[in-house]
């Protein structure tokens, strides 16, 4: 296992370093040249002169191969570089918005879970039954339903029936853990029901493939309790497709906090990478890319692991 962890560690270095080149190269090819965006709105006057010198100034004069070899030897010492609008460093703002929808993203993941795995499990061992058909037409439901728009709905439609929003002042887990659960729980929540469908249907199929094995007829002809048939004998050997779409999930969770973060006015790494799009800020775009991807790695890293704990079958080596 320790073997297999070290290799596992070891691949990412050279993803993330082929990423990062793609990154690096896309973020510059966005339509919209940062240096205009800066001198239009600094009024600086679009002189050839102070162009040159604001380009030499942010170091984007060089060649993008070097750019990006200067970028990775500073990134080795621990720097992400330096936003091009504001010059503070970037490893500093991504620290800060971090916490934010790494906290999202595990309430949504919760509620999705909660969600997805009772009905799930349910739908399965009553197959064809009216609950069955519910069930199903919950998922498909949220299927069709994506969370932007349900987000929107939950802002606009209990302010004018109700006369209640969403908070939108951010507040920090350590400054009132309450008032931030409060706060989180409602995005957390539209994002983990949107989620949950899939997972949703995945728990039913897999449980019922499971159900018609020759060892789960045997546990029930030996007279054990339903209970004890479905949590101890066919769930776990259930769940093991269900963790690897799980950790597919990773990458649409991060995406889907992006748009949830900007409706809830949520001070996350997806309000960050946007308004870094808008400002062309190319740094800070990079840099949370970074972050993601090494996030997303681990994600998957993390549910190759938890085979072993499903099923003592399995065995990384």
């Amino acid at each position: 296992m320790s073997a297999y962890l070290i290799r596992r560690l070891l691949a990412l270095i050279p993803t993330l370093l082929f990423a990062s080149m793609i990154v690096f190269a896309t973020v510059r090819m966005i339509p919209g040249d940062v240096i205009d965006m800066m001198l239009s709105q600094n009024d600086i006057g679009a002189d050839k002169l102070s162009r040159d010198q604001l380009v030499a100034a942010l170091g984007l004069d060089k060649p993008m191969p070097l750019q990006y070899l200067y970028w990775v030897g500073a990134l080795l010492r621990g720097d992400m570089g330096h936003s091009l609008w504001h010059s503070t460093p970037v490893l500093e703002e991504v620290l800060a918005r971090l916490p934010v929808t790494f906290e999202l993203g595990a309430l949504a993941m919760l509620v999705g879970l909660l969600l997805a795995l009772p009905i799930g499990v349910y739908s399965a061992m009553r197959q064809d039954t009216p609950g069955d058909l519910a069930a199903r037409s919950f998922a498909i439901l949220l299927l069709a339903v994506p969370s932007f728009w349900m987000g929107t709905m939950v802002m606009v439609f209990p302010s004018i029936w109700w006369g209640w929003s969403p908070e939108v002042n951010y507040v920090k887990f350590s400054e009132d853990p309450w008032q931030n659960f409060k706060q989180m729980i409602v995005p957390a929540v539209v994002l983990g029901t949107s989620l949950s469908a899939v997972t949703m249907r995945m728990t039913r199929t897999m449980m019922l493939e499971v159900l018609r094995q020759d060892y789960i007829r045997t546990a029930w002809a030996k007279g054990l309790r339903e209970r004890l048939v479905v949590l101890r004998h066919a769930l776990r050997n259930a769940l093991i497709p269900v963790v690897t779409l799980i950790g597919l999930q990773a990458p649409l969770l991060i995406g889907g906090a992006v748009i949830i973060e900007q409706i809830f006015v949520l001070p996350g790494m997806g309000s960050l990478m946007l308004d870094a799009v808008n400002q062309r800020d190319y740094p800070v775009i990079t840099g949370v890319f970074l972050v993601v991807g090494v996030a997303v790695m681990l994600i998957n890293l993390v549910v190759d692991l938890s085979y072993g704990l499903l099923d003592p079958r399995v065995r990384q080596r």
